[in-house]
């Protein structure tokens, strides 16, 4: 049986994972710069080894999270919680979320589509979910994840 690598994550006491296959790393927060005018999920950008990396507001995207009202005396905020560089096929970028947990496995027979549930965004983005004994754990798609045309409001 196949078997999926799920590196999981959590946001605002909800569990998420995302494939290990899109996973370049995660590090510890970083300092990052405010982007004025920036789209609200764009939290700023950071400098990974030279390579500057934007950082996506994961709450933001997801809409699990009231609207931030972002500073405009200082540019660079302190780092929270961690980030995940996340890699497609054309872009790397980094999640910022508040804990991360393991690398977990799973036979891809048990994967589920996204609890009917759900709404707006955060369905939206989501591949599917694991079943758990204490609840699920849901997976993000990467490539919806970081595509920015689909941070768009969802007229429904």
């Amino acid at each position: 049986m196949a078997e999926q690598q799920i590196c999981t994550f959590f946001l605002k006491g909800v569990y998420f994972g995302i494939d290990v296959q899109h996973v370049q790393e995660v590090i510890h927060p970083q300092a990052t710069t405010r982007v004025p005018l920036a789209p609200p999920d764009i939290y700023g950008l950071i400098n990974l080894r030279g390579q500057i990396i934007t950082v996506i507001d994961l709450q933001h995207r997801l809409e699990m999270s009231e609207p931030q009202t972002q500073s405009t005396t200082s540019f660079v905020d302190e780092p929270q919680g961690f980030n995940i560089i996340v890699c497609s096929e054309h872009e790397v970028v980094s999640l910022n979320v508040d804990y991360v947990g393991d690398v977990l496995e799973f036979e891809q027979n048990t994967f589920q589509p996204p609890p009917a549930t759900l709404k707006g965004r955060m369905r939206q983005m989501l591949a599917g979910a694991y079943p758990l004994p204490e609840g699920f754990l849901l997976v993000l798609d990467a490539e919806k994840i970081l595509d920015v045309n689909l941070t768009n409001p969802i007229i429904e």
